[in-house]
């Protein structure tokens, strides 16, 4: 598959570049997808959860009443979960809520996802771009100029590009990884895949494993 690169202007190189089918052309697999965004989405909790069960409140424990000819139920201790201020039931504990996926499933993922962009014609190329100095405006001149300015974008770079990530750092709605950062997560939460040239031989190097 042959796809056109285009400098960080917005215009036409007059080249074109190789995409490996079996990267960026292959049948999607949603099961595959839904299982790596499930799994990205569930590393992000914390899971430091906690409520405080009958014994972790602080209460007397003498019988709060005696046993019969009150006409009421019976009740022993005021941390019973049934009163004000008494313990809960069940309640949250600290927990991972992580789980394992397979390396395979999670490469099968990450071409699903790319092969979905491809499909939606929401995935460009541009040539490897960097800046002198960290500036926000210029990578805003960028957006502008491939019309991603009011887009949720990816850029994914070959190297660690400092200046133009600290240039992208300030806009919510566009994101600068390397290749080592890219996730299934990532590449379906934006609207439109910017791939600079340089990262192109990396992602298909480890994804055709």
């Amino acid at each position: 598959m042959e796809v056109k690169v285009l400098d960080f202007n917005g215009k036409d190189t007059g080249r074109k570049v190789q995409l490996s089918d079996s990267v960026f052309a292959i049948e999607p697999s949603k099961h595959a997808v839904y299982l790596d965004v499930k799994q990205y989405l569930a590393n992000q909790r914390q899971g430091t959860h906690k409520s405080k069960e009958r014994a972790e409140v602080t209460g007397s424990t003498r019988k709060i009443k005696k046993q019969k000819g009150t006409g009421t139920a019976r009740a022993g201790s005021i941390k019973n979960p049934l009163f004000k201020g008494g313990g809960t039931v069940f309640g949250p504990r600290p927990r991972s809520y992580s789980f394992k996926l397979n390396k395979n499933l999670k490469r099968l993922a990450r071409k699903s996802a790319l092969a979905m962009k491809v499909q939606d014609s929401n995935l460009i190329v541009v040539e490897d771009f960097t800046f002198d100095t960290p500036n926000t405006k210029n990578f805003i001149n960028v957006l502008k100029a491939l019309g991603l300015e009011n887009k949720k974008s990816l850029f994914v770079l070959g190297d660690t590009n400092k200046n133009v990530y600290l240039s992208s750092r300030n806009l919510k709605s566009s994101s600068v990884v390397t290749t080592s950062e890219l996730n299934t997560y990532g590449i379906l939460n934006a609207k439109s895949l910017v791939l600079l040239e340089g990262s192109l031989g990396e992602i298909e190097a480890n994804l055709s494993k």
